[in-house]
């Protein structure tokens, strides 16, 4: 256990100071490193990993992390990823918040944000395409994002979509067992059967949203 919590850690260090523009730049970073390399988590857990982070207080990149570390390592490996992804910054942040003062006005300082807002903007996009893949998996789905995508644009703050999404998805849920019956409930059971069984904090922190 203790190795893996070290190799964790580390991983998180190593991801952090690349993350330049914020929790979404670092999600294809994540992405690579932990479903893709290691495959310590498939890219489904990822995604609703990723659901639930956004969904949360806080930064999205931290929230990510003490999903990860969670699914991995319960609350040590949360514990373990927090810190891996928040002490880099924090640093890092500070010495550029001391230097900035000093440069800011200069051009090439200027230009060189420029170019990292551009950047920033390329792995967002990554990330909501990859997050796409696994999530838009049906018309019902596809119609609530690309609602969820107008409200946005038309100033609707997240939060009332995000409980707006909350009262849809358990209605159709609802809906769909009144509809099906027992053929649904037969098809959940052999994929309950079928699946690893976790603690029952995991449900709520990890697969209840």
């Amino acid at each position: 256990m203790g190795t893996l919590l070290v190799k964790m850690f580390w991983s998180f260090v190593r991801i952090s100071p690349m993350t330049f523009g914020g929790g979404y730049a670092m999600i294809p970073l994540l992405e690579r490193e932990f479903v893709e390399k290691r495959q310590w988590i498939t890219r489904e857990e990822m995604s609703s990993g990723l659901a639930v982070a956004g969904s949360a207080p806080g930064g999205i990149g931290v929230n990510a992390a003490a999903f990860i570390g969670y699914r991995m390592k319960g609350v040590p490996g949360a514990a373990a990823a927090i810190l891996g992804i928040t002490l880099p910054t924090f640093f890092i942040v500070l010495v550029l918040g001391l230097a900035f003062a000093q440069v800011q006005h200069h051009p090439k300082a200027a230009a060189a944000l420029a170019g990292i807002q551009a950047g920033v903007a390329a792995l967002i996009l990554v990330s909501a395409y990859n997050m796409g893949r696994s999530s838009l998996v049906d018309r019902g789905t596809m119609i609530t994002a690309a609602a969820a995508l107008v409200l946005l644009l038309l100033g609707v703050h997240p939060i009332g979509l995000i409980a707006a999404g909350l009262l849809l998805g358990h209605a159709a849920v609802l809906f769909r067992v009144k509809r099906e019956g027992g053929r649904l409930l037969r098809q959940e059971a052999s994929a309950a059967a079928a699946a690893p069984s976790y603690k029952y904090a995991d449900y709520y922190i990890a697969d209840g949203i």
